[in-house]
């Protein structure tokens, strides 16, 4: 397709690189180093396409841009910039850029996004962000081409309410990218909402995510608001949803059909207006094929998938990454401190099993115990020595007792209310998680014999009855 390019950019080697990969590809291109050329050109109305950088002596090309954009609406601007950062691109594109190019870029790669932007040009959309908003605090560090591309998807994702799904391992920031969704977002003035569901016992989820009415069980002395109803207008994060059993799948799935939900023992339909982004270090498709995650709700959430690379895959933003941390060591009160070159090049080619926040922890422990104000490639090597004797922090020893499990899942469902309490209730709604698998297991040894199973729980067989109904436990009788 032939067309006419304006090219913008300071540089004159990379003017020149761009009107000859443009010119061999039968575009007629001028170009300049300045944006009052630019501007003029696009007020004449020069152009069928134009093709920025940001950094110009004159004037910053994204506060350029809605200048262009009023006078020419039509006009699709494709922004480069070797400012690689979150921000950059979320601007482009809220701004009105038809794309983004993160410095240096493929040439074939941008040919493409010229070829895209003149055959199908897209439609003019309203900017949701102040043209003189500050950068404020970037939430994701890194300028490698994996975390690049990130950034060019949550940029395109901003003016949208479509579901996420956030997939990478441990420690890669899924919540750090959902709180971006958020916080940059169209619903950036409504709640964002957490909830772990790894960290919730089940049979605590579904009051958790609707929130209960008073009188829904034992215990339940008042009405109690659920994470929906909390994230009202906002975005609810649900983090670790592999781990969410299958009837609470179910109820979810539900909701996410019909818009609306319940509260347990309510009866009267709650509309639903919130932005859902999940996220796991699961393999979703494997649960789906295993039967223990649901197909539909699966595709339900997956509507765009976003895979957070490990540190081993970016780390090239190492130091990038530790220039941070040390910064916001700093900001907490801790000692001024920097890395030196060697030590950053442990730090690369360690493995980082527990990705980003591995890192963190290391450079906060660096800071705390090193008195050193240069940390050098030997302190780095000791740190990053292995530890044979040191348990990992997930394993559950063989000989923990039963109060010590129950302490174990308890403070992790404190832990997943930050700054706040869980609903009331709490005390029948742990018994009942107790009670229903020392019953189930208790009927299986007696071969569901309840006036056995009576005997050894020590309990009167009325008592036992009420509590099977109440569990909805199916008793099954058989001979083993």
């Amino acid at each position: 397709m032939a067309g006419t390019i304006l090219v913008a950019d300071d540089d004159q080697g990379i003017r020149t690189v761009l009107d000859q990969a443009l010119s061999r590809a039968n575009y007629t291109v001028r170009s300049t180093g300045n944006a009052a050329t630019l501007y003029n050109w696009v007020l004449e109305g020069e152009g069928d396409l134009v093709l920025t950088d940001v950094v110009m002596p004159d004037e910053n090309g994204l506060d350029l841009l809605p200048r262009l954009k009023k006078i020419r609406p039509e006009l699709p601007i494709i922004v480069m910039s070797a400012q690689n950062t979150l921000l950059t691109a979320i601007k482009a594109t809220e701004r009105g850029a038809y794309d983004y190019l993160p410095k240096p870029f493929d040439l074939k790669e941008m040919l493409q996004v010229v070829e895209r932007a003149l055959s199908k040009p897209k439609k003019v959309r309203k900017s949701d962000v102040d043209e003189d908003e500050g950068d404020g605090k970037i939430p994701l560090i890194g300028r490698s081409p994996a975390m690049q591309e990130i950034y060019r998807v949550l940029a395109r994702l901003m003016g949208t309410d479509l579901t996420v799904m956030i997939t990478g391992e441990s420690g890669t920031g899924k919540e750090l990218v959902a709180r971006a969704l958020h916080e940059y977002g169209k619903r950036k003035n409504g709640p964002f909402v957490p909830i772990n569901m790894a960290a919730i016992p089940k049979e605590l989820i579904e009051s958790e995510l609707f929130g209960h009415e008073k009188g829904a069980f034992t215990g339940a002395e008042s009405r109690a608001v659920g994470r929906f109803e909390q994230a009202q207008g906002g975005t609810l994060f649900l983090d670790e949803i592999g781990d969410m059993p299958l009837d609470a799948q179910t109820r979810l799935l539900r909701v996410l059909q019909q818009g609306e939900y319940t509260t347990v023992g309510g009866r009267t339909p709650i509309k639903t207006d919130v932005r859902i982004v999940a996220a796991t270090n699961r393999d979703l498709r494997q649960f789906v094929r295993q039967g223990l995650f649901r197909e539909d709700l699966f595709y339900r959430l997956n509507v765009v998938p976003l895979r957070l690379p490990p540190l081993r895959e970016r780390t090239e933003d190492i130091p990038d990454l530790v220039r941070h941390f040390l910064a916001l060591a700093q900001d907490e009160g801790l000692p001024v401190k920097s890395i030196d070159n060697e030590a950053l090049e442990i730090l690369k080619k360690h493995k980082w099993p527990g990705n980003v926040r591995e890192l963190e922890n290391l450079v906060q422990r660096l800071v705390a115990l090193y008195s050193e104000e240069v940390i050098d490639a030997k302190v780095v090597a000791t740190e990053l020595q292995p530890v044979a004797s040191t348990p990992s922090v997930d394993a559950i020893p063989d000989d923990e007792s039963l109060g010590d499990a129950v302490e174990r899942h308890i403070a992790k469902y404190f832990a997943a209310h930050p700054g706040s309490l869980p609903p009331t209730g709490l005390y029948e709604r742990v018994i009942r998680e107790v009670e229903r698998p020392l019953i189930t297991l208790s009927l299986d040894a007696t071969n569901g014999n309840q006036i056995r199973t009576a005997e050894l729980l020590g309990l009167n067989r009325n008592t036992l009855r009420k509590k099977i109904r109440e569990l909805d436990i199916q008793v099954v009788r058989g001979v083993k």
